[in-house]
């Protein structure tokens, strides 16, 4: 039976920014993102029917390991305060949230100096399949494991259509083995996070050194070496950025060695309080969302 892993922070950003801000408790707090996040977990509760259930959680967004190793690492999103910019009227709902998600018994886990993705990596090798992952975040495509049936839940055109993203949907994508979608990205950068990948080097020529590479040591001693699979003007902007490149595969895969607490990962069967999920619901006016989520759990 499937395990169903939430990347619960790609979560409410979507909810956040697909739902109206019309959504308001009684007395006028924003619950678009709360409801939001429910009801897509409600929706795919109903479609993917897993026995297990993670809501992952950052420990830390910016994990020190990975500033060390590269200090520009999300820097374009800190605020003036040092911590992660978002939207004002987002951060008051994600208490509200998990409070409603902890009343429920859904279980939720974050690990000090780690970002969600690595918990999701380590459970999804951890764990027994089937399990997905379900995410707006592409960085995720690189756990898509078909021998072990983990496959990415990926949200970007939202709940409706969204893509089941195994290794021949990244290989129809991008054109790569589906196998090696890490050292693409890794060639390639991510802006999001502040991650320049090899420098003049895109997404075209990424493709093509991931569909004669499978690693990027292996990349480097390539172009060093002068092989002709690389053009002299790839091989020198890899030489070029042979710094950056020493760090990007620690940098840019997921850990796969959390130390997860021991926690019952079980789909709850019964809530865990009851009470105080009544009066969250009074309270914050998420009658429909609560409801559609107790039935998606299939409480009788």
């Amino acid at each position: 039976m499937t395990l169903m892993l939430l990347d619960s922070a790609s979560l409410w950003y979507r909810a956040y920014f697909g739902m109206p801000d019309t959504l308001v408790s009684p007395t006028g707090l924003p619950v678009n993102a709360i409801r939001g996040y429910l009801d897509m977990t409600s929706r795919l509760l109903v479609k993917y029917k897993p026995n297990r259930l993670v809501a992952c959680l950052e420990g830390d967004w910016r994990p020190s390991w990975r500033v060390e190793l590269f200090p520009d690492y999300k820097l374009n999103r800190l605020d003036d305060e040092g911590d992660e910019a978002e939207p004002d009227t987002l951060t008051p709902q994600i208490p509200i949230l998990l409070d409603v998600l902890d009343a429920l018994g859904i279980p939720l886990v974050g690990v000090d100096d780690y970002e969600a993705d690595d918990l999701m990596a380590t459970f999804s090798v951890k764990q027994p399949g089937p399990v997905r992952i379900v995410t707006g975040d592409r960085d995720l495509f690189q756990l898509a494991d078909d021998k072990r049936d983990v496959k990415i839940v990926y949200l970007a055109k939202g709940i409706s259509n969204h893509d089941l993203v195994d290794l021949k949907w990244i290989a129809d994508k991008y054109q790569i083995p589906g196998d090696r979608y890490a050292l693409f990205a890794m060639i390639r950068g991510d802006s999001s996070d502040g991650l320049p990948g090899i420098r003049g080097i895109g997404e075209k020529g990424a493709m093509i050194i991931a569909n004669n590479f499978t690693s990027l040591p292996e990349v480097m001693k390539a172009a060093a070496g002068g092989d002709e699979r690389l053009t002299p003007n790839i091989r020198k902007k890899l030489l070029e950025s042979s710094e950056y490149a020493s760090i990007a595969p620690k940098l840019v895969s997921c850990a796969l060695d959390v130390a997860i607490p021991e926690m019952d990962i079980a789909l709850p069967t019964k809530p865990k309080s009851l009470d105080k999920i009544e009066k969250i619901r009074e309270e914050f006016g998420l009658g429909a969302s609560i409801d559609r989520i107790i039935s998606a759990l299939n409480w009788n």
